[in-house]
C-alpha cells in the first residue's frame, strides 16, 4: 500500500478513545486525507450521543450512524443462542459484534470508492483479526490501515495525552480508563487494576457496572420470568409476544435488577495471549439459561451430545473470526435443523445472580412421566432391563475373562 495512493478512508469510528484520535492522525499521516467515519449502532446506546458532531469536529468529512442492532441479534446472536455456543463460558457479545459492524463497513467503502479501510483495533487483541476477516470477505482487494501496527503509540495513557494535545473530547479520565465494549447484548471490562487476576472486580463501586447490580445488592425477593421459545428463538416474555430488540432489552432490565449475567474469566485470546476480562451480559445468561432447559425435554440424547460439541466448534469459530466461512455456514445449518421442535415455555427464578429453573413444558416434549415414573406403571417392563445388561455389559465380561485366563491385572 503506497500511502500517497490513499485519498479517501473508511474509519470504522465508535467514538472511543482509540478512534478519536485516529481521525486526525489519519490526516497527518496520509497526506490528508479524507476520512469518513462508519459507526455500527448495535445497541450501545449513550455511547452514540454527540457522535456526529465529535467526528466531524475532529476531522471527518462525514459519518454514518448505522441502526444494526436487530439484525446483529437476528442474525448473529440468536442462532448462537440456539446452537448453545460459547467460548469458555464468555458469551461472545463482542464477538458477535464485528462481523455485521465490518460487513457494513466494507459496503459503504465500496460505494464510497474510497481506497483503505481503517479499524482502531490493538495489534494484541481478537478484534482486529474479526474486523479484517470479514473485510476480506466482502472487499477482498480493500487496503487495511491499522495504525496500532504503525504509530509510535505505545499505551493508552499516551492516548490521551496525544487527544489532550489536539483538543479532542473523551468521556474517559485517567481514573476510569477501562477498555469497554458495549452493545445490546453485552458490557466488557478490560485493564487497569483487573489486568492482576488477584484483584477482586469493584462489582459494588459506583459506576462500574452499568447494565446491572452485583448478586449481593440485588433484591432478597426472587423475580420469576416465563419465555416462550419457537423453533429455539425466543419470542415471548410474560406472554407478551416481541421483537428480538425488545425482548433482550426486557431480560437485561430483569437479569440486571437480580445480579445475573457476571463472568470474570482470563480467557485464551485468538492471538496467543491469556487475557482478564469482566463481563455484563444478564439478558443474555437468561436466554442461553432457558434455551438450554428447554432443549433438555425437546431433543433426544445422541442429537444434544452430538450438538453440544459442535456447539463448543461454533463458539470456538466464532470468537476465532470465522464467522464468514464454509464451516460456520454449515453449522448454522444443522443447528436450524435441530431446533424444528425445541418450542415451548421456560420458565426460571432469578434470584441474586442465580437463575433456577422453575418449569418447562413444550408440545413436542420427550419427556414421558408414565415412563419415567417410580410409581406403578402399564407401559415398561422392568424385566426387559436384564437382557439389556447382558448385552451391554458382553464386552467387559468378556475383558474380565481374558484377564482372569492370563494372569493380567
Amino acid at each position: 500500500m503506497n500511502k500517497n495512493d490513499i485519498k479517501k478512508v473508511v474509519l470504522a469510528y465508535s467514538g472511543g478513545l482509540d478512534t478519536s484520535i485516529i481521525i486526525p492522525w489519519l490526516k497527518e499521516n496520509y497526506n490528508n486525507c479524507e476520512v469518513i467515519a462508519v459507526s455500527g449502532n448495535v445497541g450501545q446506546a449513550s455511547e452514540l450521543e454527540g457522535l456526529e458532531e465529535k467526528a466531524i469536529k475532529t476531522g471527518a468529512s462525514k459519518i454514518y450512524i448505522e441502526d444494526l442492532t436487530k439484525e446483529f441479534l437476528e442474525d448473529y446472536v440468536f442462532p448462537c443462542v440456539q446452537a448453545g455456543a460459547k467460548y469458555e463460558d464468555y458469551l461472545l457479545g463482542t464477538a458477535f459484534a464485528r462481523p455485521p459492524i465490518a460487513k457494513r463497513i466494507a459496503e459503504i467503502a465500496i460505494k464510497e470508492g474510497a481506497d483503505a479501510i481503517c479499524h482502531g483495533c490493538t495489534g494484541k487483541g481478537n478484534d482486529q483479526v474479526r474486523f479484517e476477516l470479514a473485510i476480506k470477505a466482502f472487499a477482498p482487494d480493500m487496503p487495511i490501515i491499522a495504525p496500532w501496527r504503525e504509530w509510535t503509540i505505545k499505551s493508552r495513557e499516551e492516548e490521551i495525552e496525544y487527544a489532550e494535545a489536539h483538543n479532542i473530547p473523551l468521556k474517559i479520565s485517567r481514573e476510569t480508563n477501562y477498555s469497554k465494549d458495549k452493545n445490546i447484548w453485552h458490557l466488557s471490562h478490560e485493564g487497569l487494576d483487573l489486568e492482576d487476576p488477584m484483584n477482586e472486580p469493584l462489582y459494588n463501586k459506583e459506576g462500574f457496572l452499568e447494565m446491572g447490580v452485583s448478586p449481593e445488592m440485588a433484591p432478597d425477593k426472587p423475580t420469576y420470568v416465563k419465555i416462550h421459545f419457537e423453533k429455539g428463538v425466543a419470542t415471548a416474555i410474560d406472554g407478551k409476544e416481541m421483537g428480538a430488540v425488545e425482548l433482550v432489552e426486557t431480560l437485561n432490565k430483569l437479569g440486571g435488577e437480580n445480579g445475573i449475567g457476571l463472568l470474570d474469566i482470563v480467557e485464551n485470546r485468538l492471538v496467543g495471549m491469556k487475557c482478564r476480562g469482566v463481563y455484563e451480559t444478564p439478558g443474555g445468561a437468561i436466554l442461553y439459561k432457558a434455551h438450554e432447559v428447554l432443549e433438555t425435554i425437546c431433543l433426544d440424547k445422541e442429537t444434544a451430545h452430538y450438538k453440544a460439541l459442535v456447539a463448543q466448534k461454533l463458539g470456538e469459530m466464532v470468537y476465532n473470526a470465522q464467522w464468514f466461512s464454509p464451516l460456520t455456514d454449515a453449522i448454522l445449518a444443522f443447528v436450524k435443523e435441530t431446533q424444528k421442535t425445541v418450542t415451548g415455555d421456560v420458565t426460571l427464578k432469578l434470584y441474586k445472580g442465580n437463575m433456577i429453573n422453575a418449569g418447562v413444558c413444550s408440545p413436542y416434549s420427550l419427556y414421558d412421566p408414565e415412563i419415567a415414573t417410580f410409581d406403578e406403571d402399564d407401559v415398561y417392563d422392568q424385566k426387559d432391563s436384564a437382557g439389556f445388561i447382558n448385552l451391554y455389559g458382553l464386552p467387559i465380561k468378556v475383558c474380565a475373562k481374558m484377564k482372569a485366563k492370563n494372569n493380567i491385572d
